[in-house]
């Protein structure tokens, strides 16, 4: 399907949405409508990371309070469920986005991730909920790819990388909303309340969507086709999009690339947001420190979006990932040490900075390269099959742990996939540079950016 603006009749505007836009930039400049509709995806984005923890805050009174006869192992198995769905959501996600429109998407995934979230507060029995988790996480995984290739469309190529980056911001921010709002609560209303929160992006965050986000993809009708044609300009009429087009030349191999790095990378970052407070745990330290630390972490993951949103403008998405990989490689590699408690959070900040940083970074680069009609299935590709690693982190953390190969095992599992991301990430580079020294054309699809 061939989405590009026809040239005869020019989209027109939707009533109180941003002006048109092409596939593959705005229009016009950065207008106030363009960053009402970046704001509303970044509030998108930061239920993506209170899902992230909300599990993880109830999970004892799911296994306590419910009578469903759960134990730390079934209820493992069910905190799973979210991150199966998301990687479901992201990959099919990402093509609707480029085949139906960026806006139907989204509000069509945010609509599903709330309905369902709200319906697991009313959850009968574990496998209810196991289904329930599923289902909102198909929404909850649909949403960041998609959005993410609208934001893509609202800004410059210039600010593409910043704005895409800063974007992600929302993720750490969600979680650390989750862990503050648990506090007060599940003590004063249950663990229900927790997913009752949902109603706040069914009732106020979707009709904001309606009311702000653009569709940037325009439909192409044959009579623009044809006028396309006839001036010479522009794509081919039956250029294809999809995953027949991105996993093959001259895609197939950066694509590969981008998917094997974000596998590493969430392995690393769902690894330590899921496994860090037991870990200081059984390192010795109370509860209380073990979730400052977890603290320090999303923390870190904050900061990690605002500096590498700078530094990815100023040295390019792909060197910018390599060395925040690096960084966090070497940091959790030092608490293997059994450095003093100060050392301990500045590493767990850095940790923070180079993990999350480095996934931001990838979004931003994949953002980048592709052309507009397959820059959502790119992201959902990248995104979903990342997904992968959510899910693996949890279980082969705690196999480590039952093996009795102790703490420092996961650490060193987390600096691992960190370091394996700023190899494949160190590929990706050498790829896009070939490519551009042999087809320089290749440029005008934003590979020049990373």
């Amino acid at each position: 399907m061939n989405h590009t603006p026809s040239a005869a009749a020019p989209e027109r505007p939707t009533p109180g949405l941003p002006g048109p836009t092409t596939a593959d930039g705005p229009a016009s400049r950065f207008s106030k409508g363009s960053a009402a509709a970046v704001l509303v995806c970044w509030l998108l984005v930061v239920f993506d990371g209170y899902d992230l923890i909300v599990y993880g805050t109830v999970q004892s009174s799911l296994i306590s309070e419910t009578g469903w006869g759960l134990n730390k192992a079934t209820a493992g198995t069910i905190g799973s469920m979210a991150f199966v769905g998301m990687m479901i959501g992201a990959i099919f996600a990402g093509r609707m986005a480029d085949s139906w429109g960026r806006r139907r998407t989204i509000l069509g995934c945010a609509i599903v991730f709330s309905i369902f979230t709200i319906l697991c507060a009313f959850a009968p029995s574990a496998p209810v909920f196991g289904v329930l988790r599923l289902l909102a996480g198909i929404g909850l995984g649909g949403l960041v790819p998609s959005a993410n290739a609208l934001v893509a469309e609202l800004v410059t190529a210039k600010w593409r990388s910043t704005v895409a980056t800063l974007m992600m911001s929302g993720v750490p921010i969600g979680g650390s909303i989750a862990a503050l709002v648990g506090i007060q609560l599940i003590p004063a209303f249950g663990w229900e309340s927790m997913f009752l929160v949902a109603v706040v992006a069914l009732m106020v965050v979707v009709p904001l969507g309606v009311k702000y986000l653009p569709e940037t993809l325009a439909p192409a009708s044959a009579a623009g086709r044809a006028a396309r044609k006839a001036a010479g300009k522009g794509l081919a009429v039956n250029e294809p999009s999809g995953f027949s087009s991105l996993l093959r030349a001259p895609y197939l191999g950066v694509s590969v690339l981008f998917a094997l790095a974000t596998i590493a990378t969430l392995f690393a970052w769902y690894g330590l947001g899921t496994w860090l407070p037991n870990l200081m745990q059984l390192a010795g330290y109370n509860l209380g420190s073990a979730l400052t630390f977890a603290l320090a972490l999303n923390l870190g993951a904050v900061a990690g979006s605002v500096i590498t949103a700078w530094a990815g403008t100023r040295f390019g998405p792909i060197p910018t990932a390599i060395a925040a990989a690096a960084v966090a490689a070497g940091a959790l590699v030092v608490l293997v040490t059994g450095p003093p408690v100060g050392l301990v959070y500045f590493m767990l900040v850095l940790a923070g900075v180079g993990t999350h940083g480095t996934q931001c970074l990838i979004i931003a680069a994949v953002a980048s390269h592709y052309p507009g009609h397959l820059r959502g299935t790119a992201l959902g590709w990248a995104l979903g099959t990342g997904r992968i690693g959510a899910v693996a982190a949890p279980q082969i953390g705690g196999l480590l742990l039952a093996a009795g190969l102790g703490v420092n095992s996961n650490f060193l599992a987390f600096a691992g996939a960190a370091a394996i991301a700023a190899v494949l990430l160190a590929a990706v580079g050498l790829k896009l540079k070939s490519k551009l020294s042999t087809s320089p054309s290749l440029t005008s699809t934003g590979a020049s950016n990373v």
